[in-house]
């Protein structure tokens, strides 16, 4: 029996998921959980610009970890906002990604898109004084950039799909081990929960919802708008 476009890409989903899985912990799959550390800190970065402040400096090391060291007056909102746009964020450019890859026929240009974007992130990491996070900062990006220009179509839809569905996934396994089985270590929960009294334990429940249902209707859009194409 014949796949639907919609069966065909949640299938595409589901194998690389499971790959993912089984290399979770090998160099394959390392580098990307480095780009979700990176899309995490930009994200608190860019919501503490949209309150009026500015980045300092982002921090990321090898132990696939970081901060956004930022200026911001000082809010209620401001402060819930920015220490909710890790997690927000992360999940949110992840999504965007799937998407994307799923509709996109010019995939090579996200892929384009996404380079420049960790080139401009760089400088952010540099401004740390790690070489470590500015090396695979804008090694990624560099990556991303000969890719854009050598690889063919499949290669780009199959790329895109692969860090996107990490994104997700390390999203939601990051909320279930930073803010749920390991509160009060200063994670962004805690700092949330700082903010607005509540326990830390509650918000990561209420973040690690939020996750699984965003994945959901993120899934869903997938199966009823796939159509299965590739152009140069």
């Amino acid at each position: 029996m014949k796949l639907t476009a919609g069966k065909q890409q949640i299938l595409y989903l589901v194998i690389l998921l499971i790959a993912t899985v089984v290399f979770w912990n090998t160099l394959l799959v390392y580098p990307i959980k480095l780009f979700v550390v990176m899309l995490h800190e930009m994200s608190h970065g860019l919501m503490a610009m949209l309150f009026g402040g500015e980045i300092i400096e982002i921090h990321i090391d090898r132990r696939i970890g970081g901060y956004c060291m930022y200026t911001m007056r000082p809010s209620f909102w401001g402060s819930f906002m920015t220490s909710s746009a890790g997690y927000l964020g992360s999940l949110f450019w992840g999504s965007l990604i799937l998407i994307l890859a799923v509709k996109s026929v010019k995939d090579k240009y996200i892929t384009l898109v996404i380079g420049i974007l960790l080139l401009i992130l760089s400088y952010f990491v540099l401004q740390s004084g790690v070489w470590f996070g500015t090396l695979m900062t804008a090694g990624l990006g560099v990556l991303m950039l000969i890719s854009f220009r050598f690889f063919g179509p499949l290669f780009h839809d199959l790329w895109l799909k692969f860090i996107g569905i990490i994104c997700c996934a390390y999203v939601i396994l990051d909320i279930k081990g930073d803010l749920i089985d390991n509160s009060k270590i200063g994670s962004d929960a805690d700092k949330i929960a700082e903010i607005t009294g509540l326990p830390s334990v509650f918000v990561g429940v209420i973040w690690l919802l939020i996750a699984l249902i965003t994945l959901f209707f993120v899934l869903r859009y997938i199966y009823r708008h796939s159509k299965i194409a590739f152009s140069r």
